[in-house]
C-alpha cells in the first residue's frame, strides 16, 4: 500500500509541495480551510483597492487537479502525533504516514494591550478587504460628522508588508478624496515602528529612498517609537503621546501557528518548529515544515526569513524529499537562495534588491511586478500566468 502524504495549508510552501508532487505522480491529501490559495504577498494591493479581490485568489483544484490529489475543505483544530492523524473542525480525523505541515502564521502583538482588540490586521484575503472597506466607510463618516479622526490612518509596523501597505493607501486616499470631494491636506497617514529604520531588509541607501519618497507622498513615519496601549480611537505611544484615529492597521509581527506547541514540537520565541537539514521536524521524522511553521537555520546559523520566495524553495525539497523516500533514494538537504527583497511603494514605484543589486523607482518597480509572474509560472505554469498574469 502506498504510504499517505497529507499536507496541512494552502500557502506558498504547502502550494509548491503540492504541485510537485502532483508532476511526480504522487499522491497526496490537501487540507485548508479556503478553496482557494490567495497570493499572500500582494494583500496591501487588495487593501488599496488596486484591482478586484478575486483576481488575487486562485481555486486550488485549478493548480491541483490531477486524479491522486484529494483537496479537503476544513480546518485544522489539533495534531496527534503518537496516532499520526489531524483532527479537523468537521470531526473528520485524517490519518497519514507522512506529514506536511505548512499552516502560515498568526499576528503577533507582543503583550500590548487593547491592540488585538482594536486593529485591523493584513492577514488574509476577507482581511485585506476589510481593510480597504474600513477606510471607505471611514470617509463616509467624515462627510457625516466632519470628524477628524475618520482621516487618519495609523499603520503599527514598519517592515515589509506595513510599508507596502502604506505605499498603496498612498495612492488610494487621493482617488477616494476625488470621489468624497475631501481636501486631501486633511487625510493623515502614520506609521509606527518601534526600530530606528524601517525596511530592515535593505541596504541603508534604499531606506533612506524609501522613506523619502513616502514622505513626498504625505506619509509621516514615526520611527524607534513604541505602541505601549491601544483603544478604540486612540493609539498610544512612548512618552505619553496620543494619537486619535479611526483606522489602526497592525503589520508590526508573526508567529507561527499555535498548534504547532500544542503538538509538542520544539519552537523558537516565534513558535516555528525546529528541522533538520531536509526540513523533517528534530522530533518525528515522520513530518515535514515549510514557511512559517519552519525554524530552519541557514548556513550561518541564523534562522532563514519567513518569506514567501522561501516558503516556496522549501515546498519544492519538501516534495523532493517525500518523492526520494517513496522510492528508496537519498534526500537532499535545503539551501536557501535568497534571490532579493522588493517592496512597492505604490503602484509603479519600488526599492530592492535583485540578486545583490539595488533598484529603485519605475525599475523596482517593474522588477516588482515580474516577481509575480515568476510565481505564477513555478506554481502553474503558462496556463496560470494567461489566467492571472494580466489582472494583478
Amino acid at each position: 500500500m502506498m504510504e499517505k502524504i497529507v499536507i496541512l495549508g494552502a500557502g506558498y510552501a504547502g502550494m509548491m509541495t503540492g504541485s510537485r508532487l502532483e508532476r511526480f505522480s504522487q499522491e497526496f491529501t490537501l487540507i485548508n480551510q479556503n478553496s482557494y490559495h490567495y497570493f499572500t504577498t500582494l494583500l496591501h494591493e487588495v487593501a488599496g483597492g488596486r484591482s478586484i479581490p478575486s483576481n488575487y485568489a486562485v481555486p486550488l483544484t485549478d493548480v491541483l487537479s490531477r486524479p491522486t490529489t484529494h483537496v479537503v475543505i476544513d480546518e485544522v483544530l489539533g495534531i496527534d502525533r503518537e496516532g499520526c492523524t489531524v483532527q479537523l473542525k468537521s470531526g473528520r480525523k485524517e490519518w497519514y504516514d507522512f506529514l506536511v505541515i505548512t499552516l502560515g502564521s498568526v499576528p503577533e502583538y507582543f503583550g500590548i494591550p487593547g491592540l488585538a482588540e482594536n486593529s485591523l490586521v493584513l492577514n488574509s484575503l476577507d482581511s485585506a478587504i476589510r481593510i480597504h472597506d474600513h477606510i471607505v466607510k471611514q470617509m463616509e463618516l467624515y462627510m457625516l460628522d466632519g470628524d477628524l479622526r475618520h482621516l487618519r490612518i495609523v499603520v503599527g509596523g514598519g517592515g515589509l508588508t506595513g510599508i507596502e501597505l502604506l505605499g498603496e493607501l498612498l495612492d488610494l486616499v487621493p482617488k477616494l478624496c476625488v470621489k468624497y470631494g475631501i481636501p486631501e491636506e486633511l487625510v493623515d497617514v502614520q506609521t509606527i515602528e518601534a526600530a530606528p529604520e524601517i525596511l530592515p531588509q535593505l541596504p541603508d541607501a534604499l531606506r533612506r529612498k524609501a522613506v523619502n519618497f513616502l514622505m513626498f507622498k504625505g506619509a509621516k513615519l514615526h520611527m524607534n517609537t513604541k505602541i505601549t496601549k491601544v483603544t478604540a480611537e486612540t493609539v498610544h505611544l512612548e512618552g505619553d503621546e496620543i494619537i486619535e484615529t479611526g483606522t489602526i492597521i497592525w503589520t508590526g509581527g508573526v508567529r507561527a501557528n499555535p498548534l504547532l506547541a500544542s503538538a509538542g514540537f520544539t519552537i523558537d520565541r516565534r513558535g516555528r518548529a525546529k528541522v533538520n537539514p531536509f526540513l523533517q521536524s528534530v522530533d518525528d521524522a515522520r513530518v515535514f515544515l515549510g514557511g512559517d511553521s519552519a525554524w530552519c537555520e541557514g548556513e550561518n546559523g541564523r534562522p532563514i526569513p519567513p518569506t514567501a520566495q522561501m516558503a516556496s524553495q522549501m515546498g519544492h525539497v519538501i516534495a523532493d524529499n517525500l518523492t526520494a523516500l517513496a522510492n528508496g533514494r537519498q534526500m537532499k538537504p535545503f539551501h536557501a537562495r535568497p534571490l532579493g527583497t522588493l517592496a512597492s511603494l505604490g503602484r509603479e514605484v519600488g526599492v530592492g534588491t535583485v540578486l545583490g543589486v539595488p533598484v529603485q523607482g519605475v525599475i523596482g518597480g517593474m522588477f516588482k511586478e515580474s516577481s509575480k509572474l515568476k510565481y505564477l509560472w513555478e506554481l502553474g505554469g503558462l496556463r496560470l500566468v494567461e489566467m492571472k498574469g494580466r489582472v494583478i
